[in-house]
């Protein structure tokens, strides 16, 4: 049975079909529209996933929640339109199942609701970067600008050269 404090939290199953070398979730606070990949979310939320656990759950805390949170997989062998992308937002009472952009991740959402309909599309045109492949093709990319136009998210400062993380993931770009 669920207590109280526990029956509001967002709640994370995650169902490894295939096999993945990176897995990551970002909860999103800030942007920095100028890089892509895990970089876009500037300093972010990170809670720990195993890329070797073929299923496993993870619990949210919503108390001052992100704007919204990014489930982001990169497949073994790497293959980028097997990258699997699952955007997010923290719902009181909602559930939701299904694949995780693409076959191979398995989600389901308790307390949460996916965000649909962003892409590159969503990007505008004239926007600074959007000619660079590395940013076009960039999902965490198009989300980021998703967020900038549909809830404001605020810039991150500026990361020195000695902030970045050494043990975060790593950047995968198309060749």
């Amino acid at each position: 049975m669920n207590s109280g404090a526990d029956s509001d939290k967002v709640r994370v199953e995650i169902e490894a079909r295939d096999r993945y070398r990176i897995m990551w979730l970002a909860g999103i606070r800030e942007l920095d529209l100028t890089q892509h990949c895990l970089k876009t979310f500037g300093e972010c939320d990170r809670p720990h996933i195993n890329t070797h656990q073929r299923r496993q759950t993870l619990h949210l805390p919503t108390a001052h929640p992100p704007v919204a949170w990014y489930l982001c997989a990169l497949p073994i062998p790497w293959d980028w339109s097997r990258n699997a992308h699952l955007a997010f937002e923290y719902a009181p009472g909602q559930t939701w199942e299904g694949d995780a952009l693409v076959r191979g991740l398995g989600v389901r959402l308790t307390n949460a609701r996916p965000i649909l309909s962003w892409g590159e599309h969503t990007v505008p045109l004239d926007a600074p970067m959007r000619r660079s492949k590395l940013h076009r093709t960039c999902r965490n990319w198009q989300f980021g600008w998703w967020l900038r136009l549909n809830r404001d998210v605020p810039d991150s400062p500026p990361l020195s050269a000695g902030d970045a993380d050494a043990n975060g993931p790593e950047q995968l770009t198309l060749a």
